[in-house]
């Protein structure tokens, strides 16, 4: 939450910068190189950890899920051989 925050106030501070540069052209190099390619990178490399945990929780669930397919499947397969006779 507060990375966001920082970010956003960083956004700011070199927004103003890229404004008081003597060019057009300036200001928007000012603003990539000191803002949006750093802030990318750093959102990026900070975010890993949710992604991993995110993935991981998907392959969690994936497994519950194909377990509980196996086991209901054969208990289906159990039933119809018990009541056969």
């Amino acid at each position: 939450m507060y990375l966001y925050l920082v970010a956003i106030a960083w956004v700011y501070v070199v927004l103003l910068m890229a404004m008081t540069e003597i060019s057009f052209i300036a200001g928007v190099m000012t603003f990539f190189f000191y803002c949006a390619f750093p802030l990318g990178v750093l959102l990026y490399v900070m975010g890993t950890p949710l992604r991993k945990r995110k993935r991981q929780a998907a392959e969690k669930a994936k497994r519950l899920a194909a377990a509980e397919n196996e086991s209901g499947s054969e208990t289906k397969t159990e039933k119809v051989n018990v009541s056969e006779p």
